[in-house]
């Protein structure tokens, strides 16, 4: 039988006998926040807390749950039109709450991005936004879950757009059924050879919207770049190339979309008499390009206003934002 300790324990050694992390044992024992435990782990980390004489230090307990009036924004890239304007929804709808946002570019680095989580919850910012799209790997989920729960232990806030698991409220953006109503447009439109140019496979974005446009009108090929103009012009070369029967390219966003329309030029393809081309969200510039792109529009500023608004009020659950087809020139009946 071990002994009792003489010394006022601490919560990391009520942890350590429990066999829990640390954010489980201040959940069980401080009422914080974060996801349910499970009622073994809780009468583990009960036991070991009243055998180990363990009792909570309040006014640290109230120091640690200090905020500021910093709220925390975490994008892939800012430089990307995309993630610019929900940046702009969300810094105008933040003056309405005296807050500021400090904006954090992940660079689509998973480390990057639980680096990022870390420090703003040491700097007690009062909330957290998680804008990039969510990566698919299950560790690195299961990592960033535990650094979530951490911050939500500390009192602090944690909302997304697009799905980044249970627990955490969010703004969902219509991918799947926007993919669906590009896939249902060409099909419209008589087009059968449709390639697709996607986005890093590990973005739980880019699985939603290649789904969606599956399940209408399955891809003749694809091929995947990054979310940028490169990335698409990269990915279109190689698609238009190996397949010149492609009647229309489905880009899975506008910047890329943006490639595509310039590798159909160098390759002596016209928009859209020889190939029809549709993109998605419907940033900023996409009615400008030549020809201007048929896309998906998002509300990217409503996005950012409302994950700001989930972000400085009660948990709410989670709100979806509907997208809609914008036809333009870039995309016209197959021949």
């Amino acid at each position: 039988m071990r002994d009792k300790p003489s010394t006022q324990a601490t919560l990391q050694q009520v942890a350590d006998a429990a066999g829990v992390s640390l954010a489980t044992a201040s959940r069980v024992l401080h009422g914080s926040g974060g996801r349910t435990v499970r009622e073994e782990l809780r009468a583990r980390v009960l036991a070991e807390a009243n055998r180990l004489r363990y009792v909570s230090h309040a006014p640290a307990q109230a120091l640690a749950r200090a905020t500021t009036s910093i709220v925390g924004l975490i994008v892939h890239d800012i430089a990307d039109p995309y993630f610019a304007a929900i940046a702009a929804g969300a810094m105008r709808a933040a003056r309405d709450h005296d807050l500021m946002v400090m904006v954090a570019c992940t660079f689509r680095e998973p480390q990057l991005e639980l680096e990022y989580v870390a420090r703003l919850r040491a700097q007690r910012a009062r909330a957290i936004i998680l804008a990039a799209s969510a990566f698919t790997g299950t560790r690195f989920l299961a990592d960033l879950a535990d650094h979530l729960d951490g911050y939500a232990d500390q009192g602090g806030r944690v909302v997304a757009i697009g799905d980044h698991g249970p627990g955490v409220d969010a703004v969902l953006p219509s991918n799947y059924a926007g993919a669906v109503m590009a896939a249902e447009h060409l099909v419209s439109l008589g087009h059968t050879q449709v390639g697709v140019v996607s986005g890093p496979v590990a973005l739980a974005t880019v699985a939603d919207r290649l789904a969606g446009f599956e399940s209408v009108l399955p891809a003749t090929a694809i091929a995947a770049g990054d979310f940028s103009r490169d990335g698409g012009y990269a990915a279109a070369r190689e698609l238009l190339t190996a397949h010149p029967s492609l009647t229309a390219v489905f880009a899975l966003d506008d910047v890329m979309a943006y490639g595509v329309l310039a590798a159909a030029r160098d390759l002596g393809r016209s928009v859209p008499g020889d190939l029809s081309v549709v993109g998605f969200d419907d940033v900023p510039g996409a009615a400008d390009v030549g020809p201007p792109l048929t896309t998906i529009r998002l509300d990217l500023a409503e996005l950012g206003s409302r994950v700001l608004g989930l972000a400085v009020g009660p948990p709410d659950g989670s709100v979806t934002v509907p997208a809609s087809l914008v036809v333009r020139s870039s995309t016209a009946a197959a021949r």
